[in-house]
């Protein structure tokens, strides 16, 4: 075990905004789901500030990434997370497709609002 360590804030702030992005989450949005300031997850992003261990489980939730993967880079998901999803797709067959159907049935707004309700509900389900 490697006892030194460090801890790069610049590259940790890169993986959170990648994250988030990947997400279509904007600073503010993220910020309201975690409880912070959008001005603290800017200066988070720039790696100006370093945060503590709650928030550092906070952001990883939220952004659905191991710890690890945010500290260090290594592990890009969280295994469960992963082993979740599949888990999900792989049931949808056996209910018919039924959230399927029911999303063809929107308009293109009506799905852009969904997209955006869902990626926002989803970290608070963990």
């Amino acid at each position: 075990m490697d006892d030194n360590i460090k801890i790069d804030n610049v590259a940790i702030g890169q993986r959170i905004r990648e994250e988030r992005c990947k997400l279509d989450l904007s600073q503010e949005e993220l910020a309201e789901i975690i409880g912070l300031s959008n001005y603290y997850i800017g200066q988070l992003e720039r790696g100006e500030r370093q945060m503590s261990l709650p928030t550092l489980v906070k952001i990883s939730k939220c952004l659905h990434i191991s710890l690890d993967y945010l500290v260090l880079g290594n592990n890009l998901y969280d295994a469960g997370s992963v082993k979740e999803s599949s888990d999900i797709y792989s049931s949808s067959s056996n209910k018919d497709n039924e959230l399927e159907n029911l999303l063809k049935k929107c308009s293109p707004k009506e799905l852009e609002l969904f997209k955006k309700l869902i990626k926002t509900v989803i970290p608070y389900m963990k």
